[in-house]
Formats: structure tokens, C-alpha cells, sequence
């Protein structure tokens, strides 16, 4: 393997030493951590593999720019992280340049106004934010079912707690 496709928190898989991360690289030679302590290596002789899947991509039709652009847009919309400026279209049309205005109890002090564009940006963000826990949740390796369903449980009360900002929302699809 040539050290010039390795990087730092790669893993490699040794014949001798087994499975092992990349902690640092030099011109010729790599700090891999290994199960029985770190070693550094000679890539380019010791036989050494990579121990996750590699992508090489060839024959593009696309810059690659655009393509790790049309990719990366996919999947945070797969997520459900599209664009921040995708949201606002999605605030219902009669609070589209509206405020939310907050007084404090005490008159001597000035009110805190915020574009409702701005305060609906950030109620998706959480929401957004809640599904990726989510699914990170459901996911988990280490987990025991039993815990994952304790945590979903917080999520699911916490989806409850959104529900009062549904009004905000244009399409009842994507309310809480």
C-alpha cells in the first residue's frame, strides 16, 4: 500500500499485527495503533491493507466538485437537512415577514423581537436535529433494545413539546 493513500484515522489491517488506525504519517513511514500498542510502519513494504471499503472513482462525466455537491445535497436531504433557506419556504405565507416579540415582566426593560423567519429556521433545526439523534439512536451498536426504546421515549416527548409551533408550518406534513 503507498503511504499516499493513507490519512489519519484510516484502518489498516496488518498480516502480522492485525487491524489498526492511522495516528500519524510521515514521508515514508505511518503510527498506526494496533490492539497490542502502536507501531510505526513502512506502508509501502509491510504488506499492509486497507480494512474498510475504498471508493475510486473514474471516468466521471461531472466535475468532481459538482458531484461530491449533487451527492452531499442528497444525502441531507435524505436526512431531512436540506438548506436553511429551503425552511423558510415552508413557513406558512401569513407569518412570512412577521416577528416574534417577547416582553419581560419587567416594563423597564426592552422587548426582544425576532423575524419569525429566524425563530422558524430554528424550531426545524431541532426538529432536524432530534431525527438524526434518532436515528443514531436506533442504530447504535452498543444499545440494548431496551435502552433504545428509554431514549426514543425523551424524543418522542420532546417531538410533543414542538407540537405548539405547528402552526407556523405551511404543509401539515411537515408539522410535529
Amino acid at each position: 500500500m503507498k503511504i499516499e493513500s493513507l490519512h489519519v484515522g484510516m484502518n489498516v489491517r496488518h498480516p502480522q499485527y492485525g487491524l489498526g488506525t492511522v495516528k500519524t504519517i510521515s514521508e515514508t513511514t505511518a503510527d498506526i495503533l494496533f490492539s497490542e500498542g502502536k507501531r510505526t510502519i513502512a506502508p509501502d513494504t509491510a504488506g499492509l491493507e486497507p480494512a474498510e471499503p475504498q471508493a475510486s472513482i473514474g471516468g466521471l462525466n461531472v466535475p468532481l466538485k459538482q458531484f461530491v455537491e449533487q451527492t452531499l445535497e442528497a444525502a441531507l436531504n435524505k436526512l431531512g437537512l436540506g438548506k436553511p433557506d429551503e425552511f423558510v419556504e415552508q413557513l406558512g405565507v401569513r407569518w412570512h415577514n412577521g416577528k416574534l416579540v417577547l416582553h419581560p415582566a419587567d416594563s423597564a426593560l426592552q422587548p426582544k423581537e425576532v423575524p419569525l423567519e429566524t425563530f422558524f429556521h430554528k424550531i426545524v433545526m431541532v426538529r432536524n436535529n432530534l431525527r438524526v439523534l434518532e436515528q443514531k439512536i436506533n442504530a447504535h451498536e452498543k444499545l440494548t433494545d431496551g435502552e433504545k426504546v428509554e431514549m426514543q421515549q425523551y424524543i418522542t416527548r420532546s417531538y410533543g413539546s414542538l407540537t405548539t409551533f405547528n402552526v407556523l408550518f405551511k404543509e401539515k406534513e411537515d408539522q410535529f
